[in-house]
């Protein structure tokens, strides 16, 4: 679905060409990692080819060979963009400007003509939009996005964290315009063939500051006494057509990204939070999985299609987990009916082979400015893990239809969610940690190890090492990704899994809803690039990992930047030759003690497989899951780093002092 950037020469045709990401160290020499290839393919400034740091490009080998080491290449394609917005400086001429991009990585200057820097003057900081930059030119033409004052540099700090991960911050022209071209209303009588449910009660249950609402549950109790639960999906492939601009260009940013004081869309919000959001009284097109089950979860039958609906309420999750709370409340049976039926199935899970690892998730309190003036540590409770487990049913579901189809003796490709075993060398110096603590693991099957690690997770519930062994056991685990290779989902103990459940915010769950289209209708057709899109989808859910980690950390250090000097109870949250990161019990602020500041008190080693700092002459260990009292003393927001410095208590000896060594 990218855009080809020309064709390609007789001669690419006959040099074996590599496919890979093209990364750039700050001496300005280029490496192409290449999956596969041992040896990453040598790139000189000269061979770029105009690529830039992060492009997805091809590339061929020009000196050495692979099988010996040491390759030398040029590209001869950029197949993708990783950034096309950049913030920089302005230079204005008099018949035209350039940008100089603020970058730790060699990027060109940029040619501006007078009528693309609209209200910019000379020596603004500003963000562009990389226009073209063809073979005959010398430097890639821009024009200005937006122009950034003074006062906005929190919202700089914001956008640079995004262009540089390569998410554009406004949508084109073209495609804002399709999507306000696209009709409103929604008229089940002209879809005969959508199963039309709006007499059954529905409801959402979403975050409260939620404007886009993915989801719906539907809820009654049929003749025969089996309970019909449907999950409902808003059809965002109705509205999104293959190959349009809206489709080129949500595919483009492949996910919705989450930061403190913004959520940037992968859809323009006529599509997120109009078209396509499951707003109250409303009717709505969905994609849907309804089940047929009895009181205790079993499920007797099930059906999948495209429906219409009509949410009846709109609940926030506080409000649905005061009902659990309660047992009272607007549709409290129903709720209550839900929510037994969600632990019911999320105990089956995990008995079947789930991992429970539990997750806080830390919210921002922000004024007017966007300035952070408070912390608020969100934890998940039944209302979430209502909504959970229905939705992982549907996810499921979906992924085992799709698993079965064959087209000309194959599987049809499909963008599955998978999840690796633990990696060993990993795992097991984490068994060996676990044990000290009294943990035994079973590591001769997966799912042995995966019963070892909830009864560690069962039994740590409330002990001092529940930290440490928690936040370690997440760091064994191996990351999920799309891919078309179905090797099951290892964490959630599932065969078959995908996401279908979020297309406003996700494209494999369009790219799901439409192969799952083609299979209901019977005309399967396998997608060659399927693998392609799964990567492109993977890349781009790690970078807004990325972004949205940047942005917490540097409105941690805004927000810490008004303790200086102040002390807290911390726990220490990583630790490495250098020194070690604590993390505030009261707001889950992150900071780096140096090993150098430790140095008064005692020489510290280094013991990788004890997770820990000891020191040479007093013992004294710093370990991961240990609590700490720090001061704060450095906020370093352009870094986005907090320092901190160990403040002794009663419990520790007084400081060591250094023998000196004098010569002899």
């Amino acid at each position: 679905m990218s855009k080809k950037k020309g064709k390609k020469s007789s001669h690419q045709r006959d040099v074996k060409q590599y496919k890979g990401r093209l990364e750039i160290a700050r001496s300005g020499m280029g490496f192409v990692i290449v999956e596969g290839l041992e040896k990453d393919i040598i790139i000189r400034p000269n061979d770029f080819n105009k690529a830039f740091h992060g492009d997805f490009v091809r590339a061929e080998i020009t000196k050495g060979d692979i099988r010996t080491g040491k390759i030398q290449g040029r590209i001869t394609q950029i197949i993708e963009r990783k950034q096309k917005q950049f913030s920089g400086v302005l230079e204005v001429n008099r018949d035209y400007a350039f940008f100089i991009p603020d970058s730790d990585k060699p990027v060109p200057n940029f040619y501006i003509s007078l009528r693309d820097i609209k209200d910019a003057k000379d020596g603004d900081h500003v963000i562009i939009q990389m226009l073209e930059w063809k073979d005959d030119d010398k430097r890639p033409k821009g024009e200005v996005v937006e122009v950034i004052t003074a006062e906005k540099e929190g919202d700089l700090a914001m956008k640079e964290i995004l262009i540089q991960q390569g998410f554009s911050i406004q949508f084109n022209d073209n495609v804002l315009e399709e999507a306000e071209r696209i009709p409103s209303l929604v008229d089940g009588a002209l879809h005969p063939d959508r199963r039309d449910i709006r007499d059954i009660l529905t409801f959402t249950i979403d975050p409260v500051d939620a404007r886009d609402f993915d989801d719906a549950l539907s809820y009654r109790e049929l003749e025969n006494g089996l309970l019909e639960i449907g999950v409902h999906i808003a059809d965002v492939s109705y509205y999104v057509e293959e190959d349009s601009a809206l489709d080129e260009s949500a595919y483009e940013r492949a996910t919705s990204v989450y930061l403190p004081d913004r959520v940037v869309p992968m859809l323009p919000e006529r599509i997120s939070n109009e078209l396509c959001s499951l707003r109250p009284h409303e009717d709505k097109f969905t994609y849907s999985c309804i089940f047929q089950m009895d009181k205790k979860g079993v499920i007797k039958d099930k059906w999948m299609g495209r429906t219409v609906i009509h949410s009846n309420h709109r609940f926030t999750y506080e409000d649905v987990q005061e009902i659990i709370d309660k047992n009272e409340g607007v549709y409290d049976q129903e709720v209550m009916e839900l929510h037994t039926l969600a632990q019911l199935m999320r105990k089956q899970r995990m008995k079947d082979g789930a991992i429970n690892f539990s997750s806080q998730e830390v919210r921002f309190k922000l004024d007017e400015t966007g300035k952070p003036i408070g912390i608020v540590i969100k934890e998940s409770k039944e209302s979430h893990q209502l909504i959970e487990e229905f939705m992982l049913l549907a996810n499921r579901t979906i992924a085992e239809k799709a698993a079965k189809v064959m087209v000309n003796g194959k599987e049809i490709p499909f963008p599955y969610r998978v999840h690796d075993q633990p990696d060993e060398d990993r795992l097991i110096p984490f068994v060996e940690f676990a044990r000290k603590f009294g943990y035994t693991f079973s590591t001769k099957t997966p799912e042995q190890i995966a019963a070892s690690f909830n009864e560690m997770l069962k039994k740590v519930q409330g002990l001092p090492e529940q930290r440490v062994l928690e936040q370690l056991g997440i760091r064994t685990m191996a990351k999920a990704i799309y891919t078309a290779k179905n090797i099951g989902h290892y964490g959630l103990g599932f065969g078959d899994y995908c996401h279908f459940t979020s297309p406003i915010r996700r494209y494999p769950d369009i790219l799901v809803h439409r192969v799952l289209t083609s299979i209901l209708n019977d005309n399967a057709t396998p997608d060659k690039k399927m693998e392609e899109k799964c990567r492109h989808c993977s890349e781009r859910e790690r970078a807004a990992m990325d972004s949205e980690r940047a942005a917490n950390k540097y409105k941690q250090v805004e927000f810490m930047k008004d303790y200086l000097g102040d002390t807290f109870e911390a726990v220490i949250s990583g630790v490495a030759s250098f020194g070690f990161w604590a993390e505030t019990i009261e707001h889950k602020c992150e900071g780096l003690i140096s090993a150098s500041s430790l140095f008064d008190y005692d020489e510290f080693v280094y013991y990788e497989n004890e997770y820990a700092l000891i020191g040479r002459r007093s013992g004294k260990a710093f370990r991961i899951g240990d609590e700490v009292k720090i001061k704060v003393i450095a906020a370093n927001l352009s870094k986005r780093q907090l320092d901190y410095e160990w403040m002794l208590d009663a419990a520790d000896e007084q400081p060591v002092k250094k023998k000196s060594h004098k010569k002899k």
